[in-house]
């Protein structure tokens, strides 16, 4: 099993600035990758950006240059910089980690970006 504990969401202005944190616990060997996803309401879950073990990262094209990811192996860490955001940007963003191939999901932490 996998623990993951999301933190870092709040109320933020259009234009300003989040950063989300995942950290992982539990039995974390054999993880492939590490991401963040969200869902707003009425909508589906979408990826927002994944990081590899490799360190090979991907983004979703919506936020494709305002938002970055990376990680912190030793600590079994995810964040996600989320800049320049837009009321779009609302939504629970979920943490995930791929061991082997199964997945795991945290809780979610909300964003809302108000105009």
């Amino acid at each position: 099993q996998v623990q993951l504990v999301e933190s870092g969401g709040g109320l933020v202005q259009a234009g300003g600035s989040l950063r989300l944190s995942c950290v992982a616990s539990g039995s974390i060997f054999n993880i492939n990758a590490m991401g963040w996803y969200r869902q707003a309401p009425g909508k589906q879950r979408e990826l927002v950006a994944t990081i590899f073990s490799g360190g090979t990262t991907t983004y979703g094209d919506s936020v494709k240059g305002r938002f970055t990811i990376s990680g912190v192996n030793a600590k079994n860490t995810i964040y996600l910089q989320m800049n320049s955001l837009k009321p779009e940007d609302t939504a629970v963003y979920y943490c995930k980690v791929l061991k082997g191939w199964e997945p795991y999901w945290g809780q979610g932490t909300q964003v809302t970006v108000s105009s």
